[in-house]
């Protein structure tokens, strides 16, 4: 559904409370922090903004974020893992203001990490920044995920298949999908007030994917580690616009 500038103008504000649940969240990382007491943080700024969680409830989900640590894709449920030096955590949230979402993740290190992990997040987000650019009026969907494809791939990195980015409005997931890979010039049309959530799920390793029993932790098939990253962006005639930074 295309947006008018009203209500473009409460995503901003949904948009800028996901921000700053990032930004608490991101602040709380450290070793020996539990993964519960990260879904308290996200909780505490909800609370004070007078925003509501658009992840509690859903479908049953029992929490305000996601937190995904390592080998952990996404849909990770906060519980008592204590975060370990060396890891790496995605974190994924969002938020409804009167009615209208946001939605966003990122993924930081506990403290200091290996190489590997540090390229895998810095390619990630470079891989993010290069579909935010093809989201341009009289595009294509796919050429988002053409450009998030190639800046994975070129850089020796795998990109998960079975879960999208999607458009959002009133409802945290909307159409069109927006696949992470495929050939450019394909889809529906990019379109001045379409508002598309584009989040890279990359891997070190395969591509594949494992689900665990409990119906929502996703994880690596071969137990390398995943980086997820997303943010909320506006189409507009003079290019893209994220919703979801401070």
């Amino acid at each position: 559904m295309r947006k008018n500038e009203a209500q473009l103008a409460t995503m901003r504000r949904a948009g800028r409370v996901v921000a700053e649940m990032h930004d608490s969240i991101r602040r709380a990382i450290r070793p020996g922090v539990t993964t519960l007491e990260l879904d308290a943080v996200g909780r505490e700024v909800l609370d004070r903004r007078g925003a509501r969680s658009n992840f509690l409830g859903y479908h049953g989900f029992p929490a305000v974020i996601c937190a995904s640590p390592n080998d952990v894709i996404v849909h990770g449920i906060p519980g008592p893992y204590r975060l370990q030096e060396g890891d790496i955590i995605s974190i994924d949230c969002g938020a409804i203001v009167d009615g209208w979402h946001g939605d966003a993740a990122f993924t930081a290190p506990v403290g200091e990490i290996d190489e590997q992990s540090r390229k895998l997040i810095a390619v990630t987000e470079s891989s993010l920044e290069a579909g935010i650019a093809q989201m341009q009026a009289g595009g294509r969907v796919s050429d988002i995920g053409h450009a998030v494809q190639l800046v994975a791939e070129g850089a020796g990195f795998s990109v998960v298949r079975e879960y999208t980015g999607h458009g959002i409005g009133t409802a945290m997931h909307e159409g069109p999908d927006v696949p992470n890979h495929g050939a450019p010039g394909k889809g529906p049309k990019l379109r001045p007030g379409m508002v598309l959530a584009v989040e890279p799920m990359v891997n070190v390793g395969d591509p594949d994917t494992f689900l665990e029993p409990d119906g929502w932790t996703v994880r690596t098939a071969d137990g390398s580690r995943s980086c997820h990253v997303e943010h909320s962006i506006a189409i507009t005639d003079h290019g893209p616009e994220i919703l979801t930074l401070a």
